[in-house]
């Protein structure tokens, strides 16, 4: 797919956060590099592992969200009375290592708002 983006002269993608794209966060990290299409993904994992930029909810916080659930579920509450949340809390993780092999340059306002750079 993302070969077809390339020659299509698609250079930009999304990537979401499922148990597919975890289970092959490398290669799509490294096929989007190949291709020179720039991502953005929705947990810091894939920028660690080479991804260009990601702006999500902390792992962490999901997580802990997802124990208090599962904690009301285990002292009965029905799963279908409990509330939907969303994230209160963003970070937005750059690695400037791929930006440079991307050609790019990040700006320095952008640096400036990330909670991480990896360099």
């Amino acid at each position: 797919m993302l070969r077809e983006m390339a020659k299509k002269g698609i250079n930009g993608l999304v990537v979401e956060s499922t148990p597919f794209t975890f289970a092959h966060e490398k290669e799509i990290v490294d096929l989007a590099a190949r291709q020179r299409i720039i991502a953005i993904h929705s947990t810091k994992r894939f920028v660690t592992a080479g991804g260009l930029i990601s702006y999500g909810p902390p792992d962490a916080a999901l997580f802990r969200r997802a124990a208090v659930f599962v904690d009301k579920i285990l002292r009965g509450a029905k799963p279908g009375d409990l509330p939907i949340e969303q994230p209160t809390t963003f970070e937005l993780v750059i690695n400037l290592k791929t930006a440079k092999a991307l050609g790019l340059t990040i700006p320095p306002s952008l640096l400036q708002r990330a909670d991480q750079v990896i360099e």
